[in-house]
């Protein structure tokens, strides 16, 4: 009786945290994105980097000094889908009545989640577009990321990284971190699911460089829990798609900016 409180009691002061941590502060001033225009962008596989406003986005963006506090994957339309069984998975957890564009994400209270791209309509975001990926790799990143649909969202990870950022004896040492123990996430967090996502059609992230007993350059799999989403932005192996809320397309652009006179 007593493990049964002590569990529920526990339960709650996760609850209560998860609860404080996804609180959002709302949209002041105006979108630092054209929406319309990245979202016409946009591929298949395509990975968007949030700044979001809540505070745990508040608390990794902190932690990596990035803009960056969340990462989604673009799966597309429904019918980009090749997988017949993947296409029935994604219709039973979102109403396709007006055909909309789609991504995967692990997020905090909710779990790994298939979202409409329209949540983010008022965020800023970039679109990472990895280089030159094989469009049959491009699919299987994608039924990946739909296989962990209803997976937990690894809120230890994010105290592991938490513990791994701060300074040298911040925390004691008996809190060391176990983010490096062998074995398969039973949960997830938002980079660490994109990452792992890659990592099964060999895409590079930022791989480790090293030597062989020959001297030669191999690559080496990063362990995917220590990714976090400014990484995708950092990768030379991913292109920085841009899209502002002036459009600079044109020769000039800037001369007709709104500046105050």
């Amino acid at each position: 009786m007593k493990k049964s409180k002590k569990a529920t009691h526990k339960n709650r002061l996760v609850q209560w945290a998860v609860e404080y941590l996804i609180k959002e502060r709302p949209v002041e001033g105006y979108p630092l994105t054209d929406f319309a225009s990245l979202s016409y962008e946009l591929r298949q596989g395509d990975v968007l980097l949030v700044e979001g406003r809540s505070r745990v986005c508040k608390i990794i963006k902190s932690l990596t000094q990035s803009s960056w506090s969340h990462a989604v994957l673009y799966i597309g339309h429904v019918h980009d889908i090749q997988d017949q069984a993947l296409r029935k998975l994604i219709a039973h957890h979102v109403d396709l009545k007006n055909n909309p564009q789609l991504c995967v994400e692990s997020v905090l209270g909710q779990g790994t989640i298939i979202s409409p791209l329209t949540k983010y309509n008022n965020e800023h975001m970039r679109i990472c577009r990895a280089k030159t990926i094989a469009p049959h790799d491009v699919q299987k990143v994608v039924s990946h990321a739909l296989g962990a649909i209803g997976k937990p969202y690894n809120i230890r990870h994010v105290f592991d990284l938490m513990r791994l950022l701060m300074p040298i004896g911040i925390f004691p040492r008996k809190w060391r971190s176990v983010i490096f123990k062998p074995g398969k996430l039973g949960a997830e967090i938002c980079s660490s699911l994109i990452a792992e996502c890659f990592h099964t059609v060999d895409y590079p992230i930022l791989p480790v460089v090293g030597h062989d007993s020959s001297h030669q350059i191999v690559l080496s799999k990063r362990n995917v829990r220590l990714f976090t989403p400014s990484d995708f932005d950092y990768s030379p192996y991913f292109d920085i798609i841009k899209y502002p809320m002036f459009n600079m397309s044109q020769p000039q652009a800037y001369r007709n900016l709104p500046w105050k006179s």
